[in-house]
């Protein structure tokens, strides 16, 4: 890892840790996290104060696999959001709070939570 990629992923680390002393998931709100990797994006619903996840997905899902053939990377991250939120309302959930995970709220990131809004979800 060079030596500026180990101060972007630093960077990065410290706004999430500054999000999240600031934001957490309740039972009647859970958070909403979002992870990037180069290649994939995932999204998972998580209680806080339970310590568990409630809902996950992520472009590997086997579910979307031939919905997210041959499309860009910000294409695939609303699919993603907006299975997220397909599969919260079917838990019951329909506000979230937003954790973006320290990623500046634009490009796949913006596109995800556009996808969970018109899935239906609140934030």
């Amino acid at each position: 890892m060079t030596l500026i990629a180990k101060k972007r992923r630093f960077t990065r680390i410290r706004r999430h840790h500054r999000i999240r002393r600031k934001l957490s998931g309740t039972p009647e709100v859970p958070r909403l996290a979002v992870y990037r990797s180069l290649s994939h994006i995932y999204a998972q619903i998580v209680d806080d104060s339970a310590g568990r996840s409630l809902v996950s997905t992520s472009t590997l899902d086997p579910s979307l696999k031939e919905a997210l053939a041959g499309k860009k990377k910000r294409e695939k991250a609303r699919l993603v959001g907006q299975r997220v939120a397909e599969l919260a309302k079917a838990r019951g959930i329909e506000t979230v709070a937003f954790d973006r995970g320290g990623y500046l709220y634009h490009g796949r990131i913006r596109e995800l939570a556009e996808g969970a809004r018109a899935g239906g979800l609140k934030f």
